[in-house]
């Protein structure tokens, strides 16, 4: 599943892989065996409606790339937006980077931090490997998830980290490493979400399924509702995005674990999805922090909140209203506390969209990733035929 960039390509100039769409130009990664190839370019019907946007349209785009895919977004309180560009099917010069108003997209904390090769293989904790989610917690400090899992395919041994960036000095104030224990070879940390009164961590694990709560002042960690049903795919679930059955390669449905993430913003609740699921699920924080819970008393504290699209990336507001990347619809949805799911913005344009991002003052900012168009979904050749982007919106009243 892995397409790596010739090393001399990536020599060459460190934007090359970003493929930033500026004045029309379109740069791509390439594999040493012409990945470029096995890509559809062939333009069908939907490509003009997925690049026109809507004459009512109320999302703004801030950024789009052509290569590699992005999938996380966040944005510091200096209104600074950082993207994530995972090693998936490719490898990005800059799998965080700063993503400037004129157009730049720099690496951060630094280049050395984005480089991940054979010279720095006994640095895994030094360097980003394959980094999933970025988040801006209350407090205006930058976290990095980086399950370390170059293709999806297995943990880098030592590698799995959540990593705290003080954004006004760009430098690394925490580093916490995940053990095999809480980070198997198999498993993949998706997202994260941080309780700044507390001092908690909370993420999601896709690839196995659970929640880890990781206790930020001793950096220890624990794996938690591994073998709850709320961590996990809907059996005989089949999901399509776009219209697309996601289909692996030997044939078989999307099932995939815990996904999408909210923390209450009192942190008295962590929400949760598997990301092949039509469930939305919560539990009292207090009770992922009970270390003295046996696995079934925890697990009885586990809510069915509701039924909902089936979601990649999720957020909460000041009012609890829980917001959605409804994938199946091309939309941004949200549910209120009362139950009811409004859509915000259903357009071609949101070729699934990923990951959000809420600011101060009051912007929604969600990343198109187009997961349902790469090639592990599509018999091994990529569809995509649209730009990634980052947009934002205003949040509804």
């Amino acid at each position: 599943m892995v397409t790596i960039c010739p090393a001399s390509v990536l020599r060459s100039a460190t934007s090359l892989c970003t493929g930033l769409l500026l004045v029309g130009a379109v740069v791509s990664c390439s594999s040493p065996s012409g990945e470029n190839a096995s890509r559809s370019t062939d333009s069908d019907s939907t490509a003009t409606s997925q690049t026109a946007a809507p004459a009512n349209s109320p999302l703004q785009v801030v950024a789009e790339f052509r290569e590699p895919q992005i999938v996380g977004v966040a944005v510091a309180p200096d209104g600074r937006v950082f993207g994530v560009f995972p090693r998936w099917d490719n490898n990005p010069v800059n799998p965080i980077a700063v993503i400037g108003t004129d157009g730049s997209v720099k690496p951060y904390p630094d280049a050395s931090w984005c480089m991940w090769n054979d010279s720095v293989r006994n640095e895994p904790q030094k360097h980003w490997i394959c980094p999933q989610s970025v988040h801006v917690d209350q407090a205006g400090m930058l976290w990095v998830l980086d399950p370390a899992a170059p293709g999806l395919k297995a943990t880098v041994p030592g590698g799995p980290k959540l990593v705290k960036i003080d954004p006004k000095t760009n430098k690394v104030v925490q580093n916490i490493s995940f053990p095999a224990s809480v980070a198997p070879r198999k498993s993949y940390l998706n997202d994260v979400r941080i309780d700044t009164q507390r001092n908690f961590a909370y993420i999601t694990e896709s690839g196995m399924g659970a929640i880890v709560v990781v206790d930020l002042k001793t950096g220890t960690s624990r794996r938690l509702l591994a073998d709850h049903p709320s961590v996990h795919p809907e059996p005989g679930l089949t999901l399509k995005a776009d219209g697309h059955p996601m289909i692996d390669p030997t044939g078989k449905p999307m099932a995939l674990h815990a996904d999408g993430i909210a923390l209450s913003r009192n942190g008295e609740y962590l929400y949760w999805s598997p990301l092949t699921s039509h469930s939305l699920y919560r539990i009292k924080t207090e009770a992922l922090r009970n270390a003295a819970l046996s696995s079934a008393q925890l697990g009885s504290q586990v809510e069915k909140v509701g039924t909902i699209p089936a979601t990649d990336g999720m957020e909460i507001d000041a009012k609890d209203n829980v917001y959605l990347t409804s994938f199946e619809n091309n939309a941004i949805m949200r549910r209120t506390p009362a139950g009811k799911l409004e859509t915000i913005a259903k357009e071609p344009r949101l070729q699934w969209p990923d990951t959000y991002a809420i600011t101060a003052n009051g912007d929604l900012y969600f990343t198109t990733s187009a997961i349902h168009k790469t090639p592990t979904w599509n018999k091994g050749v990529g569809k995509q035929d649209q730009t990634y982007r980052i947009f934002k919106t205003a949040l509804p009243q």
